[in-house]
């Protein structure tokens, strides 16, 4: 499932091409038909994202509710567009570009009052300015759940997923185990800081990297990561291989429904 911050790149990318214009809007696999058929020629007005939810917003039509899930793809080209095939739920086009949607968990027009109560129900992003990281230390402070699953909880934080979760504990040293409570302020402080930078890097690179720079396969001359997962990591997906930094065997187990890696050298508790 894509993290947050393919999700703002998505609303990104959806305002460089289309926003303040109008657009063709067609749903080829016939599930959005009816939807698409009240905003064709409307403009994009806005997008926006929030964790793992994109929203294109459509003057006076109310909101497009784009969640990818595990199985959801988002396709750009230049125009001319091709002819679609029969899996595209949504066609976004105008004379430049267009966009395909397949297979997404949800796609539905929306009210500004529903997609106010989907904000409600998530918890701070640290890709959207003015979220307050005090909300999900409020949260994280008083449970007796592990760190490794509270960071996973769209509740308590929106945006984070299995690679940032494994990464961003790894590079504090905390046990993926510990228990939300027996978290310090300092540590949560640290955390959130930590993923605000490396998203924002997310974002701007189109993939994740969370090595500090010494820690670079040419600052430690060894061979560089090959994965379909894309950027350097510490322990995502490393099960069994020696840790970078102390040479501990990576661990791997099931946790919050995902599988969990970390270093039990690195991160002892």
């Amino acid at each position: 499932m894509p993290e947050g911050h393919t999700i703002h790149r998505l609303a990104a990318d959806h305002r460089e091409r289309f926003g303040g214009r109008s657009v063709r809007v067609t749903s080829p696999q016939g599930k959005f038909t009816d939807s698409a058929a009240l905003l064709d020629g409307t403009v994009l007005d806005t997008t926006e994202a929030h964790g793992k939810h994109l929203f294109l917003g459509f003057a006076g039509m109310g909101w497009i509710h784009i969640h990818l899930g595990l199985f959801g793809k988002v396709n750009f080209g230049d125009a001319p567009a091709p002819p679609p095939t029969d899996t595209v739920r949504l066609r976004l086009a105008n004379p430049e570009s267009y966009v395909d949607l397949r297979g997404p968990t949800t796609c539905a027009l929306i009210t500004d009052a529903e997609k106010r109560a989907i904000h409600d129900r998530l918890g701070p992003d640290p890709l959207r300015d003015g979220d307050d990281p005090d909300r999900a230390w409020r949260r994280v402070s008083k449970s007796r759940t592990t760190i490794a699953a509270l960071l996973m909880d769209q509740k308590v934080i929106a945006g984070v997923g299995n690679v940032y979760r494994a990464e961003v504990l790894f590079r504090h040293g905390i046990d993926p185990y510990r228990a939300g409570r027996d978290l310090t302020r300092r540590e949560w402080d640290a955390i959130w800081a930590d993923l605000v930078e490396l998203m924002r890097e997310g974002v701007r690179l189109n993939r994740i990297d969370t090595v500090r720079p010494e820690h670079t396969p040419e600052a430690m001359g060894r061979p560089p990561r090959v994965d379909d997962h894309g950027g350097e990591v510490y322990v995502y997906r490393r099960a069994h291989m020696p840790c970078h930094l102390c040479t501990t065997e990576i661990r791997t187990a099931d946790l919050a429904a995902r599988n969990l890696f970390w270093c039990p050298g690195c991160q002892q508790r």
